[in-house]
């Protein structure tokens, strides 16, 4: 496949705490994802940091926000990693999704026509099952295909990856695997559609 036939897959996640799990599992399924023929790119939490706070008023977009907000536009499918912060999405994620109301009058508005693999790390399972159900909400309202599988992590319970970043759960590891898979199969599928050449 050329350049420009791959698939391009955008990874949004992590925190503003280095090295943070949902970052780490973000980047296993990204690297799951150039495995299968994908171009991917990584907004991790310093890109997400760097982010103002989203407010619908101002126009003016920094540098950050105008490359995310390009990267999405120009994405085939997307992956969303995030921690859950009492029972919800952190803040920092929630942001720049928040930011993606840019693409509301493009031809593909929001994430509309392409599939989003949801990750969900937390310590304890009533917090990764509660954040994963409000992250697909989002992904619903933003017009994206939520993946059949979505990952959660109970960083309790399991200590999934390496200081290097590498995963050391194979359980986990199949996971993301799982979903990248999912998400390039959708973002294919659709590519087809699109040119009129069978899937």
């Amino acid at each position: 496949m050329t350049a420009a036939t791959r698939p391009f897959i955008v990874g949004i996640g992590g925190t503003t705490r280095p090295g943070s799990s949902g970052e780490k599992a973000l980047r296993v399924a990204l690297g799951h994802a150039e495995r299968a023929g994908a171009r991917t790119r990584l907004f991790g939490g310093p890109e997400l940091a760097a982010l103002p706070l989203y407010a619908p008023e101002k126009q003016e977009r920094n540098e950050a926000e105008v490359a995310l907000v390009e990267a999405v536009r120009q994405a085939d499918g997307v992956l969303v990693a995030t921690p859950g912060y009492h029972g919800g999405v952190s803040g920092l994620v929630k942001n720049a999704l928040d930011l993606l109301e840019d693409l509301r009058g493009d031809e593909r508005p929001y994430l509309d026509g392409r599939a989003v693999g949801c990750i969900v790390v937390a310590a304890g399972w009533q917090g990764t099952g509660v954040t994963l159900s409000a992250l697909r909400d989002i992904v619903h309202a933003l017009r994206g295909w939520p993946t059949p599988l979505g990952v959660t992590i109970n960083t309790v319970a399991v200590q999934a990856f390496a200081p290097d970043g590498s995963c050391t759960d194979a359980a986990t590891d199949g996971q993301l695997a799982t979903l990248a898979g999912q998400v390039l199969h959708f973002a294919r599928a659709t590519a087809a559609l699109r040119s009129g050449v069978p899937a």
